[in-house]
């Protein structure tokens, strides 16, 4: 949840990582998979999902892993230890529109939490689908 901004304060893009709590963005990365089509394509992501802290979801842009898994370089107050030489792909990073807009899974258009719960989904999905 994102701390109050004070009423005089403009909330942009430079100072937005100031207000935000729990540094969301640093909590989890997430890979895109190919679109899964076949049941062996299903049960690829099965295997994946049964490993801890994984989720699957898809959006509009396609099908993800959600690896939930927190930065070892996060502070407990939520900033970086190595912000001065963090990853190219860290200082790119555009939060212009980012979970302290609007949480991430506002957009899903399907997720599945765990093993279970893609698993019921593959079964109707597929027919035939075995177990």
């Amino acid at each position: 949840m994102p701390k109050p901004a004070k009423p005089d304060i403009k909330i942009t893009s430079d100072n937005k990582c100031g207000f935000c709590t729990g540094s969301k963005c640093c909590t989890y990365f997430t890979q895109q998979v190919e679109t899964p089509r076949s049941k062996y394509d299903f049960e690829h992501l099965l295997w994946q999902i049964s490993h801890e802290n994984t989720n699957v979801y898809k959006d509009e842009d396609g099908w993800y892993l959600m690896i939930n898994s927190k930065c070892t370089h996060l502070k407990k107050d939520g900033r970086c230890k190595i912000y001065d030489v963090r990853p190219e792909i860290c200082r790119v990073y555009e939060n212009d529109y980012c979970e302290y807009d609007e949480p991430a899974e506002k957009g899903f258009k399907l997720f599945f939490a765990d093993y279970k719960a893609l698993h019921k989904y593959c079964k109707k999905r597929f027919k035939k689908w075995a177990r």
